[in-house]
């Protein structure tokens, strides 16, 4: 007989949801993280008595409700409604692309000043779009393509726009109103006391062993449980046989200010391609702190290089063809299953691996969610 039923490899969402899923439907798990840290990216240090994001910014948003009530019964969540803005060189425009956004820009009052601005700009392509550049102009025109999205996107991919394939912007968020909303989504928040909260919730009756990679120990960890789940970089289950897939990553400069309030607000993108970070997170606004001191961090986009955390796959056609050569071997595996966003090598909404880990939960489990 085996010790456990499952095998978790990774401490993410996706992990954790199955996890706690599996353990109501009891089974015994046992889940192995190379981090030092469970949670994956949702990790939070406490600094200055603030929860700081050390994996950037991560804002709760859903529309489906069982969903909302699902991570809502272990923890309480706030009322926090992401309303970031952008800072081009120092003049300030609110996001996502709205009245309040296009007045800043224009002049503008009305949405039908706006849409008439917006559309005569548009025109100038005339043809179907053939790079990122082009296809952005096409649907919010050059003013806002230059201000608010040119520099912003070079630095997250780096290259320019130019280079950059077209459907990597396959629409934009305008809004005719006055609503700095970001997202549309019913249901929107921060776990009172951080997500480590959350993360602690979904893992409680696990074992947990930190700083272990899977991949060096898999015939260990394979004998001690009858099934696999894995939610790492799927190249790397596969010790790259066919090459490495290609990923943008992430560098963070965290620093604490002997000042209350540093920015107003707790994103601010910068848009300009000469400021080396893309935005700059100020933690405690996120649940409306009031501590004498505050914590900032800096985001810079980076090249990806094995030893580093993958953040952003660049589903290019050949990325995209490599991961189905890792993709089929995965859909031969007998006893080993696999989810999340590094094992499906896509870039997910927290909703959506939730979706997802609610989905293999029923399957494999027969889970009543």
């Amino acid at each position: 007989m085996k010790k456990y039923d499952y095998v978790i490899v990774g401490s993410g969402l996706f992990a954790g949801v199955f996890a706690k899923l599996a353990m109501e439907n009891g089974k015994k798990c046992l889940v192995v993280e190379k981090r030092d840290t469970i949670g994956g990216n949702l990790y939070c240090e406490d600094r200055e008595s603030i929860h700081v994001h050390m994996y950037g910014a991560h804002i709760f948003h859903t529309s489906n409700r069982k969903v909302w009530d699902f991570v809502n019964s272990l923890v309480e969540f706030n009322r926090y409604t992401n309303s970031p803005v952008a800072n081009y060189r120092g003049e300030i425009y609110n996001l996502p692309f709205n009245m309040n956004t296009f007045n800043k820009m224009w002049g503008v009052r009305t949405p039908a000043q706006a849409r008439e601005k917006i559309e005569s700009q548009r025109a100038a392509i005339k043809e179907t779009p053939k790079n990122l550049e082009e296809q952005a102009i096409s649907l919010v025109g050059n003013d806002i393509y230059q201000k608010l999205i040119k520099g912003y996107t070079e630095k997250q991919w780096g290259r320019s726009c130019k280079e950059l394939p077209s459907f990597i912007i396959k629409r934009i968020p305008v809004r005719y109103t006055y609503d700095n909303n970001y997202f549309n989504d019913l249901y929107q928040g921060i776990p009172i006391g951080g997500y480590n909260a959350l993360i602690e919730k979904l893992f409680d009756g696990c074992e947990i062993v930190t700083g272990e990679d899977f991949n060096n120990n898999r015939e260990k960890y394979r004998e001690s449980g009858d099934k696999v789940l894995y939610t790492g970089t799927l190249d790397s289950y596969y010790d790259y046989q066919f090459g490495k897939l290609e990923y943008r990553s992430l560098r963070f400069e965290t620093e604490v200010l002997d000042e209350e309030n540093h920015q107003g607000v707790a994103v601010v993108n910068y848009t300009d391609r000469e400021t080396p970070y893309t935005r700059i997170i100020e933690h405690k606004h996120f649940e409306y702190g009031t501590q004498p001191k505050t914590v900032i961090t800096k985001e810079y986009p980076a090249d990806w290089e094995e030893g580093q955390e993958p953040y952003y796959p660049i589903n290019d056609a050949r990325n995209q063809e490599l991961y189905g050569k890792y993709a089929d071997l995965a859909s031969r595996e007998k006893d080993t299953l696999f989810g999340g966003r590094l094992a499906e090598y896509k870039y997910y909404d927290m909703d959506k691996v939730i979706e997802a880990a609610f989905a293999l939960a029923k399957k494999e489990l027969n889970a009543v969610i």
